[in-house]
């Protein structure tokens, strides 16, 4: 039986805006993309004589299909936005031409300045300016802010303007009727910043008044034949119309967000978290929490949220839930504390906040109906295999793990490489490359000692984990267990056993083989850990290798570059020497300063 049945499961989309997220068997995600409908879009990819279906590229994608998982939005506008997030977040490989850097622009008003200016804004900054968006048509921005400062004689211009300081000569747009040339004094500070205030009600969207004065000179131009001029003006009411679509979480607000809510049956919740950063939604996560019917609502979402916050590293100044939570005093205390700074936790009942609380029960009842299966196959591959490999070893929990190797190629400089999995998943930012500083020639044990101790001596030491993986035997093991006694930490050390064809067939825990059962999810993730770590450290050996990189350990020093490395290696002859030398002797070679050799000194030392 397929754990995931296309066919089945297209027939299971909705009708309805969102965002589409393609993933291959090793759950990486290959594409990322919009839907008006969602049901008619993705259908699409598996249907032949398709237009896109005609690009090889997209072609060979479909083939790597190997499930897809969608987020239902409100309008197309906020499923844009979303993509892009998305996109940005995850570079899949087949969205790579879709990329853009630039984003959707801004609206900034410059409150901050005497005679504050309308301009457009690639990113939204905290700069004491408003900013209205993002909006995803630029065209549409552009016209808004032209219009903005036509109607209401907003200056153009990019000149430091102080109220007393206003003897400038005015420019072509004040001879034309298009602004009210503060520069020259033309303007009271106050009568130009209640025009900026009929701006700012414009961009809230109030834009009734304006709309009809529009609508009215278009037919009085229409009236008198004017075509042309009427034909500008239904272009800027078409203009108006597109970038005052309501989007229901991209607001002016820079405050972050997380929108929880959940969808329930008589055995299983689903919780869906979406996460709203400086105003933006740039993603959501669907979590399956075991449940007894007689269980409260309030009570999963309280335990949700214990769980969740304990584990993650970034707290919202704004947590907006589906219902009152328990003990809110204690936890919105906890998670203040934790943040350093006040956290609300409510629970909307109208306005915007509610719609989003909505958007997120909506996404939560999808889910539960038509995926929780799947979402329980997920979880027992994952988070299941890591509470699996913790019940063999008699631990509490093996949620976060790393794993190290490595690697010796052809006489070059040894390498390794830190690899992290958190609840069953590759957690790339958390990954290390090192370098060996002290170990010459294919020495693994001692490679393997000096990467623990850097390891777990740096100073950006990070989140412990729960359980080491070590690509190796006893000795390895060994080693690793002697570097976490010698600075008194407490961490479970596990080798991976491997078979003949060098595939991990079991553990060894405190020099004992472990075997998994039979059919485990555990050996599976065991395994796709040590093909990660492998990959990793042969890759980065290789990268070095290409970029003729791996000339002089002294490379890695910084302020060392290639004169001051052939000086040191010309006055000491070898890296040993270097190794034992003084500030003093080395700030001795020519063309070395005394931070210089300081920094030598340091690295080695």
């Amino acid at each position: 039986m397929k754990l995931f049945d296309i066919e089945e499961e297209l027939n299971k989309l909705p009708n309805s805006p969102g965002v589409y997220i393609m993933h291959d068997e090793k759950d990486t995600i290959l594409y990322v993309g919009k839907a008006t409908n969602l049901h008619n879009r993705v259908r699409q990819y598996f249907r032949a004589g398709h237009g896109h279906n005609n690009s090889p590229k997209i072609t060979k994608m479909v083939s790597m299909i190997n499930y897809f998982e969608y987020i239902v939005t409100s309008s197309e506008m906020e499923a844009l936005i979303l993509e892009c997030n998305l996109i940005k977040e995850h570079r899949p490989k087949y969205n790579t031409m879709m990329t853009d850097d630039k984003g959707y622009p801004y609206i900034r008003i410059t409150i901050n300045e005497d005679y504050p200016r309308i301009i457009m804004s690639h990113q939204m900054r905290r700069d004491k300016s408003l900013y209205f968006g993002p909006y995803t048509d630029r065209k549409a921005v552009h016209d808004i802010i032209a219009l903005l400062k036509k109607l209401f004689k907003l200056r153009n211009c990019s000149r430091q303007i102080y109220t007393g300081n206003t003897n400038e000569r005015p420019c072509l747009y004040y001879q034309i009727g298009q602004c009210s040339a503060p520069c020259a004094g033309y303007v009271s500070k106050e009568e130009y910043n209640e025009q900026i205030k009929e701006s700012i009600s414009f961009l809230n969207g109030d834009t009734r008044n304006i709309e009809a004065k529009l609508k009215a000179e278009m037919i009085e131009a229409a009236n008198k034949m004017e075509f042309e001029t009427a034909a500008e003006i239904r272009d800027t009411l078409q203009s108006i119309s597109a970038i005052t679509e309501k989007q229901r979480v991209n607001k002016t607000s820079t405050d972050d967000r997380d929108i929880i809510a959940t969808a329930r049956n008589n055995e299983d919740s689903v919780i869906s978290i979406f996460f709203i950063r400086e105003g933006t939604l740039i993603g959501r996560e669907n979590h399956h929490m075991m449940s007894d019917p007689s269980v409260e609502t309030s009570e999963i979402i309280t335990e949700f949220i214990k769980q969740y916050y304990t584990g993650t590293p970034f707290i919202p100044k704004e947590i907006l839930t589906v219902t009152e939570i328990d003990d809110k005093e204690l936890i919105t205390d906890y998670l203040s504390e934790r943040k350093g700074q006040k956290v609300i936790i409510s629970s909307p009942q109208k306005g915007e906040k509610k719609g989003l609380i909505k958007l997120a029960e909506d996404n939560a009842k999808l889910v539960l109906s038509q995926d929780i299966e799947r979402i329980k196959r997920a979880e027992k591959r994952t988070t299941g295999a890591c509470q699996e490999i913790a019940d063999l070893i008699g631990i509490n929990t093996a949620s976060r793990m790393e794993a190290y190797d490595i690697s010796n190629i052809s006489g070059y400089h040894s390498v390794a490489s830190m690899v992290v999995f958190v609840d069953g998943k590759p957690k790339r930012n958390a990954y290390r490359k090192f370098r060996l500083k002290t170990v010459e020639g294919p020495d693994d044990y001692a490679s393997m000692k000096e990467v623990l101790s850097r390891r777990f001596t740096s100073d950006s030491i990070g989140e412990l984990p729960d359980v080491i993986m070590m690509d190796g035997g006893k000795g390895q093991v060994h080693v690793a267990e002697v570097v976490l006694n010698s600075l008194g930490i407490d961490i479970p050390v596990c080798g991976m056993v491997k078979d003949d064809n060098h595939r991990t067939r079991a553990l060894l825990y405190n020099d004992k083989e472990i075997n998994f059962s039979k059919g485990s999810e555990a050996i599976h993730m065991i395994t796709a850990l040590q093909d990660e770590t492998h990959r990793f450290a042969i890759t980065y050996h290789k990268q070095l290798r290409s970029e003729e990189q791996v000339k002089s350990i002294l490379d890695d020093i910084k302020g060392i570059g290639p004169a001051r490395r052939k000086a040191l290696l010309l006055y000491f002859k070898e890296i040993d020497a270097i190794k034992r030398a003084s500030v003093e002797e080395l700030a001795a070679v020519e063309g070395m300063t005394e931070a210089a050799a300081e920094q030598v000194y340091k690295f080695f030392n």
